[in-house]
């Protein structure tokens, strides 16, 4: 039986519900991924320029600090990660998280909340 894990990151608390509602529904751990600088109201404000997110998701190189690693991640076979979308894609914490550990012969399924805008080019660019 293959051991399961959904990590998610989430600013307000909507991809959370989600990601704490799937790891029950299948029986799964469940990780936070939580920036080591945590996120402000007015780091959150997409409509600032010089927003953190918004200096963070204009900059393809960003890779926020995660507070906490996973020890035991080579112990799972799947591994469901959730996350805002933010201008159309994944949160660069997201990349932070994915190039933190080896994922080579696992199951990533990513799943994403959004309070508005579509998926956009979310699974091609993490691919």
């Amino acid at each position: 039986m293959s051991k399961k894990l959904v990590a998610y990151f989430s600013a307000s608390g909507v991809t959370a519900k989600v990601a704490e509602t799937l790891a029950e529904a299948i029986g799964a751990d469940i990780f936070e991924i939580e920036p080591k600088v945590p996120y402000t109201e007015a780091d959150l404000n997409w409509m600032d320029k010089k927003a953190r997110s918004t200096i963070e998701m204009n900059d393809p190189a960003s890779r926020p600090e995660i507070a906490v690693k996973r020890d035991n991640m080579k112990d799972y076979d799947t591994i469901f990660v959730g996350f805002p979308i933010w201008w159309y894609v994944a949160p660069t914490i997201i990349n932070t998280f994915l190039e933190s550990y080896d994922l080579t012969g696992k199951t990533i399924i990513p799943f994403a909340t959004s309070g508005g805008s579509d998926i956009g080019k979310t699974n091609e660019r993490l691919a």
